[in-house]
């Protein structure tokens, strides 16, 4: 059976194993890692290509970066490009999860090792190591924090989920997470908007309106990634909805990813919790994977992050694991 993009679970990729690991050349001379992404349109990305690039130099590897502005065609001759300069490594963000497979297969060939950093590939014969989050754990723990405040408030709740682009597994991990709380607890949640932003602000921004239009007392609100933060934000306050918990009409929010702003909204009360993704021990992953590639020794095709959720119950002891606290840190002192 083909998998398609749409079709992609964490378990396939998982049941795939380390067979037909293949032997990947050594270092030679001056050590460059190649960092492909397909874009830097949210913080999460911008972040996550600083911290790699840090460990990198902290190993004494040179960093060669490229985007491809989620352009299959166009990484895939990044990833070409890379070979030919024969880099030693190659940490990946793709697009799509079927269209990197020939970049993989390309890197085989080559023997350069290949690591997919927060996003894995379908699944193939090719080899490749895919460092990802277990989006839909952390959303469970996140959502079931939601679902603890609302049954401690009382009363019933009509939810809203803004689902990410369902080609990335990501997307598809943070929804099912979501749903795995909420079917659970139907006698006080019905969810009565799934809106799709196809992760860009503005189809999130204008999904989210149609939605307090056509359903204007919803009062639990879910999102997929916290860089729709300042489209939600907007829209709230348009609607008279963003009130601070402890307000009689606080939307009781949530979502996913741990950044800067989610840091802020936590800190002033407004949001009540967040899925964190440890942006630093998936960096500190990738880069293993590579040097343990090299060095003939067996890698896992799928290294696990396990995230935390975190919220107001927690939030000081919690936080200084929290990569968006860390850069909120840095820019405020």
């Amino acid at each position: 059976m083909t998998i398609t993009r749409r079709q992609f679970t964490l378990g396939a990729l998982l049941a795939a194993g380390t067979a037909g690991l293949p032997v990947f050349a050594k270092a030679q001379g001056k050590k460059t890692i190649a960092v492909l992404f397909d874009g830097l349109y949210s913080p999460f990305w911008v972040a996550g290509l600083d911290v790699i690039k840090k460990d990198l130099e902290r190993r004494g590897y040179q960093m060669v970066q490229a985007i491809s502005d989620q352009d299959d065609n166009r990484q895939l001759e990044q990833v070409r490009a890379m070979l030919a300069r024969k880099v030693d490594g190659i940490i990946i963000v793709q697009t799509d999860s079927n269209a990197v497979i020939p970049a993989i297969r390309a890197a085989n060939q080559a023997k350069v090792p290949m690591v997919h950093f927060n996003r894995p590939p379908a699944k193939t014969e090719a080899f490749s190591v895919a460092v990802v989050a277990d989006n839909r754990s952390i959303t469970n723990a996140t959502v079931e924090h939601m679902v603890k405040v609302a049954r401690e408030k009382g009363g019933k709740y009509k939810a809203a989920i803004m689902i990410g682009d369902l080609g990335d597994p990501n997307a598809i991990g943070r929804r099912d997470g979501f749903f795995d709380v909420v079917d659970k607890n139907k006698d006080i949640i019905d969810v009565v908007a799934r809106i799709p932003t196809e992760w860009n602000a503005d189809v999130a921004f204008s999904g989210l309106t149609n939605a307090f239009q056509a359903n204007p007392d919803i009062n639990f609100l879910f999102t997929s990634s916290d860089f729709l933060f300042p489209q939600i934000v907007q829209v709230m306050k348009t609607r008279n909805k963003f009130h601070p918990i402890g307000h009689p009409d606080h939307v009781i929010f949530g979502g996913f990813d741990g950044d800067a702003t989610a840091y802020q909204l936590l800190q002033d009360k407004y949001l009540d919790a967040d899925g964190v993704q440890d942006l630093f021990k998936e960096a500190d992953l990738a880069i293993n994977a590579i040097l343990d590639l090299q060095a003939g020794k067996t890698v896992d095709r799928v290294l696990l992050d396990p995230g935390f959720a975190i919220h107001q119950a927690n939030l000081e002891q919690a936080r200084d694991r929290m990569w968006g606290y860390v850069v909120h840190k840095q820019k405020n002192g």
